[in-house]
This record gives structure tokens, sequence and C-alpha cells, in this order.
């Protein structure tokens, strides 16, 4: 009998590294895969769903960053049985919004939330599928944060840890959790 893999093993083998794209050099880790099988796609939403229904660990609603963590944070939302909150790139957003800006590679973004999207206090999950300088994760927790929120912890598929976003935010003291490392 063969042992079954580790979720974070099995989400590996399906997740394509994509050599020299955008650019020449980068090794791009493409998450689609993960959501065209219907099984990978189930364990990979269990993956979050059995940590977060956790009660020290179960949140008030989840916050996806655009896009792919619309994706996820959708899903695993519903499947706890919370609401889920949008945060979008600057401009998508029809009603009163909050911004806030973060410096890309190469110049900079912004993203933006309704400004009633989360009371204060409510305890937030932060998810988006891949953690590289860890910019966008940042800019949606201040966002959060300034509407009166409590960002309980950042959660992403991928972790890219040699762009140091991960550190950095650990650093900030925003507890992290992602499922597959690429060291």
């Amino acid at each position: 009998m063969t042992m079954p893999l580790a979720a974070s093993d099995y989400l590996r083998q399906h997740i394509r590294t994509v050599p020299d794209w955008p650019t020449p050099g980068v090794q791009f880790r493409d998450i689609t895969p993960l959501l065209q099988d219907p099984r990978v796609f189930r364990v990979l939403i269990d993956a979050f769903v059995h940590r977060y229904m956790t009660p020290a660990l179960r949140p008030d609603v989840v916050a996806g960053l655009d896009a792919r963590g619309f994706i996820l944070g959708s899903v695993v939302a519903y499947e706890l049985g919370v609401g889920f909150v949008p945060i979008r790139k600057k401009g998508k957003l029809p009603f009163s919004t909050v911004e806030e800006t973060f410096e890309l590679e190469y110049g900079s973004a912004s993203v933006e939330l309704h400004t009633d999207a989360v009371r204060p206090g409510q305890r937030v999950l932060l998810i988006d599928d891949l953690i590289a300088t860890g910019g966008t994760m940042m800019a949606g927790r201040r966002l959060l944060e300034r509407l009166g929120a409590q960002v309980m912890e950042g959660a992403a598929i991928v972790d890219l840890p040699e762009l140091g976003g991960s550190r950095r935010l650990r650093e900030s003291g925003l507890p992290l959790f992602t499922l597959v490392s690429y060291e």
C-alpha cells in the first residue's frame, strides 16, 4: 500500500512552472491547473477550510486580493459560512472606497476596498494565490486595518521566499499560512 501524499506535495505536483514568463529568467508558478481538476481543487480548498474551521482561527470575513484571491477567498468564505470582501485594483469598485498604493519591482500600483466592506473589530482572513514581494498583501492589510478590522492571518497557495515577501510580512507582525514553498 502506498502512503498518500501530503496535501502540499500533492498540490505542488499540479502547479505548472512556466520558464521565462513574463520576462526572461522568471520561473512563473501557474496555479490554474489546481483549479481545472475538480479533485485537486477540492484538496486545495479543503486545506484552507480545515485550518480555518478551528475556532481560534475562524475569521468573521474573508478578503481576497485581485484577482486569483477572489477565486480562493470566495469559495473558502462560502465553505466557512462567512462573508467575502474583494480588494480590487484601482478604479474597479463602484462605491466609496479607500485606496492604498504600493511599490512594485518597476513602478507602483494601487488597490481599493469599499468603505463599508468590514466593520471595526472584525477578524479577517486575507487570501491570495501567491506571495512574492508581499506588496499586494501588505497593501490589503493596511486597507482592512484602516477600516478597523483585525487581519488575523494572511494565506496563500504559494510562497516564493527568495523574493522576501513572506519574511517582510511576518516581520510586520502578520502571521502567514502557505501550502507550497519554492525555496
